[in-house]
C-alpha cells in the first residue's frame, strides 16, 4: 500500500492499512519530515508500527495492468527550494530521479479544503475565511436551517477521533432537530 500525503489523515490511513493486513505500507511525501503537517506523535506512532517513509518523494503517476489493477506508483525525488507562501520550502523535482514503488493499493490523503461545490450547491451556508463551514461547536448546526456539519469540513485538518466526536455531537443535535419537526 502506498499512502500519498504527510498529514494526520495519511498517518491514520497508513496505520489502518497495516492493521487491516497490508504486508507493507509506505507513506510518500514531497517534503521532509520537519515539513510534515501531521502531529509529531502521529509520525512517531506510524514509524513504531513499521510504516516506511519515502520523504522528498512525489508521485508522478499510478501504474496499472490491462485489467486496471494498480501495480505501482512512479515517483520522482524532490529537493527543497525557496519557501512558498505558507513559509514552507517548496519541493522541486530532481531531474532524472524517477523510480517505481510497487503497490497494489494507493490512498490519496492530501488536500484539506472542503469541496467548493458544498457552498455553490447550498445557498445560505456560511463559510469562514479559512474556507471551512461555520458550525456550532456543540451541535454542528450551520447557518442553513436543517444542515449540520462536523469534522474537517468545519475545523480543517484534524484527527479522525476529533471528527468522530463532532459527528456524535451532530447526530444528537440532528435527532433533537427531527423530534421537534
Amino acid at each position: 500500500v502506498v499512502v500519498v500525503g504527510g498529514g494526520n489523515v495519511a498517518m491514520d490511513a497508513a496505520r489502518s492499512a497495516l492493521r487491516l493486513g497490508a504486508e507493507e505500507v509506505s507513506i510518500v511525501y514531497r517534503r521532509g519530515e520537519d515539513e510534515m503537517p501531521a502531529r509529531r506523535e502521529e509520525i512517531e506512532h506510524a514509524k513504531e508500527e513499521g510504516i516506511t517513509f519515502r520523504l522528498l518523494t512525489n508521485p508522478v503517476r499510478i501504474l496499472g495492468d490491462e485489467k486496471f489493477n494498480v501495480t505501482g506508483v512512479e515517483c520522482i525525488k524532490m529537493e527543497l527550494g525557496e519557501p512558498d507562501k505558507s513559509g514552507r520550502r517548496s519541493p522541486v523535482p530532481v531531474e532524472g530521479s524517477e523510480f517505481l514503488v510497487p503497490a497494489d493499493v494507493v490512498v490519496i490523503a492530501i488536500g484539506t479544503s472542503p469541496n467548493p461545490i458544498i457552498f455553490k450547491g447550498s445557498e445560505g451556508l456560511e463559510q469562514n475565511r479559512r474556507g471551512t463551514v461555520v458550525a456550532d461547536e456543540e451541535t454542528g448546526a450551520t447557518s442553513k436551517c436543517g444542515v449540520f456539519a462536523g469534522g474537517d469540513v468545519v475545523t480543517g485538518a484534524a484527527t479522525v477521533i476529533s471528527a468522530m466526536g463532532a459527528g456524535k455531537k451532530a447526530a444528537k443535535a440532528i435527532d433533537e432537530y427531527l423530534k421537534e419537526k
